[in-house]
Protein backbone atom coordinates (compact mmCIF):
# COMPACT_ATOMS: atom_id res chain seq x y z
CA UNK A 1 0.00 0.00 0.00
CA UNK A 2 1.50 3.74 -0.89
CA UNK A 3 2.21 6.52 1.63
CA UNK A 4 -1.20 7.83 -0.62
CA UNK A 5 -3.71 5.08 0.03
CA UNK A 6 -2.60 5.04 3.55
CA UNK A 7 -3.24 8.98 4.29
CA UNK A 8 -5.96 8.43 2.39
CA UNK A 9 -7.38 5.81 4.91
CA UNK A 10 -6.65 7.78 7.75
CA UNK A 11 -8.61 11.16 6.83
CA UNK A 12 -11.36 9.03 6.39
CA UNK A 13 -11.09 7.63 9.54
CA UNK A 14 -10.80 11.05 11.01
CA UNK A 15 -13.94 12.13 8.87
CA UNK A 16 -15.74 9.43 9.84
CA UNK A 17 -15.52 11.08 13.66
CA UNK A 18 -17.12 14.54 12.68
CA UNK A 19 -20.53 14.79 13.75
CA UNK A 20 -20.99 18.48 13.91
CA UNK A 21 -20.26 22.10 12.47
CA UNK A 22 -17.50 22.96 15.10
CA UNK A 23 -15.67 19.54 13.99
CA UNK A 24 -15.99 20.24 10.85
CA UNK A 25 -14.93 23.46 11.23
CA UNK A 26 -11.82 22.47 13.69
CA UNK A 27 -10.78 19.79 11.00
CA UNK A 28 -10.17 22.25 7.77
CA UNK A 29 -8.84 24.76 9.77
CA UNK A 30 -6.06 21.74 11.25
CA UNK A 31 -5.47 21.17 7.48
CA UNK A 32 -5.32 24.63 6.41
CA UNK A 33 -2.48 25.25 9.36
CA UNK A 34 -0.60 21.84 8.09
CA UNK A 35 -0.58 23.23 4.20
CA UNK A 36 0.26 26.38 5.45
CA UNK A 37 3.14 25.35 7.15
CA UNK A 38 4.14 23.31 4.85
CA UNK A 39 4.07 26.27 1.92
CA UNK A 40 5.80 28.38 4.79
CA UNK A 41 8.80 26.28 4.87
CA UNK A 42 9.12 26.25 1.42
CA UNK A 43 8.87 29.85 1.21
CA UNK A 44 11.74 30.30 3.90
CA UNK A 45 13.81 28.07 1.79
CA UNK A 46 13.32 29.79 -0.93
CA UNK A 47 14.36 33.13 0.94
CA UNK A 48 17.29 31.40 2.52
CA UNK A 49 18.86 30.43 -0.80
CA UNK A 50 18.13 34.00 -2.57
CA UNK A 51 15.88 32.51 -4.91
CA UNK A 52 13.30 35.51 -3.32
CA UNK A 53 14.08 38.84 -2.01
CA UNK A 54 12.82 42.02 -0.65
CA UNK A 55 12.98 43.27 -4.70
CA UNK A 56 11.89 39.98 -6.22
CA UNK A 57 8.79 40.84 -4.22
CA UNK A 58 8.37 44.05 -4.78
CA UNK A 59 8.56 43.70 -8.80
CA UNK A 60 6.06 40.76 -8.04
CA UNK A 61 3.87 43.76 -7.13
CA UNK A 62 4.12 45.78 -10.12
CA UNK A 63 3.96 42.70 -12.43
CA UNK A 64 0.37 43.38 -14.58
CA UNK A 65 -0.14 39.57 -14.99
CA UNK A 66 -3.47 40.25 -16.93
CA UNK A 67 -4.07 37.34 -19.76
CA UNK A 68 -4.18 39.39 -23.03
CA UNK A 69 -7.60 39.43 -24.82
CA UNK A 70 -7.45 39.01 -28.94
CA UNK A 71 -10.67 38.78 -30.32
CA UNK A 72 -11.22 35.70 -32.69
CA UNK A 73 -13.04 37.36 -34.90
CA UNK A 74 -12.13 40.54 -36.88
CA UNK A 75 -14.67 43.43 -37.75
CA UNK A 76 -15.03 44.86 -41.01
Amino acid sequence: MSYTQMAQLDVLNLVRGINTESEYADFRNMLARYFAGKAQKQIDALWDNGTINEQVIENWGKERMRTPYRYAIHRS
